[in-house]
């Protein structure tokens, strides 16, 4: 009798690795969940799930449409196959339409312009779609699409609280949704957000019992990290994207007036209302930050309980950076080895992290390199 040989753990983790470097094609745009176009944070991607581990995989990008890696419509059994040059390589599927997408607010808002799935079981919000810095070039973060879906009507300026808790419990109860991502454009030079996600996360906590993650850059006052766990965040994300200042002025030169000090600052006093490994920053591999530059930066991060979330940069049409490559798949192994080994030293693990982007892991493989070296 025939069996079925093992999954490779070694061969998935390259898999996901090479596909979020080159991006796939699809000989079917319509297969599974919609893709991501624009919106703030990475975008262009499309929800994929290889051996069980749901990855956002680029779909949108120049790079995507010239890729070696080609996926067929999906078979009876809801699979398809990945081809690289022809030669098939492995199975995967799609995570499919969420259930809440079909509703709309009692306002008469469409739900899938409120909140949409993050790869197969996380729902995520910008609460505000606009930003202090997006209007001028000048200032704002060379890679950012937030006000795409919005000029484009496929998203709100601002998510009440009552359309986010009205969402989030649809978004449980039709779809099992286990942790919510609330990020936001920043609104002030002050609180930068912290007051929006703590009106926000206590309505959504008062509707259904959601773990979440807020996500803003550093307030000016750290009495506000006490606020926003008071509120119902659960977990803390402070972007850094880029972790040196030259790279950090040129890429986003209105954010980077925030300097790095302050981030690690405000890291510290997020670990004590948070607690350890749940405080986490996003970083950006591929605008220009060395190897060595981002390893040596998460070192400070996991000895502070900092999750340091890296991920390949993914260049949205539209943007500055439209033209910017991805990083290599190499460069993106020989950074996700070493940091896998150092998050396990630090005894930070993503399956530990209580809500968002660290532990959903789709926007980078660095979760599969965690389970090689366990």
């Amino acid at each position: 009798m025939q069996t079925t040989p093992a999954p490779n753990p070694r061969l998935n983790t390259e898999l996901i690795t090479e596909l979020q470097s080159f991006g796939l094609r699809l000989s079917d745009p319509n297969a599974g969940a919609a893709s991501r176009r624009g919106g703030a944070g990475p975008s262009d991607h499309k929800a994929v799930t290889v051996d069980g581990h749901t990855v956002m995989i680029p779909v949108h990008t120049a790079s995507s449409w010239s890729s070696p890696y080609v996926a067929t419509p999906p078979g009876s059994d809801g699979t398809s196959r990945i081809t690289r040059d022809g030669v098939e390589i492995g199975v995967i599927s799609f995570p499919r339409q969420p259930r809440f997408y079909k509703m709309q607010t009692l306002d008469g808002v469409a739900y899938n312009k409120i909140a949409t799935l993050h790869g197969s079981d996380v729902l995520a919000t910008t609460i505000l779609q606009s930003c202090i810095r997006y209007e001028s070039r000048k200032k704002s973060c060379q890679f950012c699409a937030i006000g795409q879906s919005l000029a484009a009507g496929r998203t709100i300026l601002r998510k009440t609280p009552e359309q986010l808790a009205e969402v989030a419990r649809a978004a449980v109860l039709l779809d099992k949704v286990k942790h919510m991502v609330m990020t936001t454009g920043t609104p002030n030079a002050t609180d930068r957000g912290a007051q929006i996600l703590c009106e926000s996360a206590f309505a959504v906590k008062s509707a259904v019992n959601l773990p979440i993650q807020g996500q803003c850059e550093p307030p000016d006052d750290d009495a506000w990290f006490r606020r926003m766990h008071d509120a119902g965040i659960d977990t803390l994300g402070m972007h850094l994207e880029a972790v040196t200042p030259e790279v950090r002025s040129r890429i986003m030169p209105g954010k980077a007036t925030v300097p790095v000090e302050r981030y690690f600052s405000a890291f510290e006093a997020a670990v004590r209302v948070f607690g350890h490994g749940q405080v986490s920053t996003y970083i950006l591999a591929g605008l220009g930050d060395t190897q060595e530059a981002i390893l040596s930066t998460s070192s400070k991060l996991i000895d502070m309980g900092v999750y340091p979330f890296v991920v390949p940069f993914v260049p949205i049409t539209g943007t500055p950076l439209e033209d910017h490559p991805a990083p290599a798949a190499s460069y993106m192994r020989d950074l996700l080895t070493p940091l896998s080994a150092m998050l396990e030293a630090g005894g930070l693990r993503s399956g530990d992290i209580k809500a968002g982007c660290g532990k959903c892991g789709a926007c980078s493989s660095l979760s599969t390199y965690e389970k090689k070296t366990s």
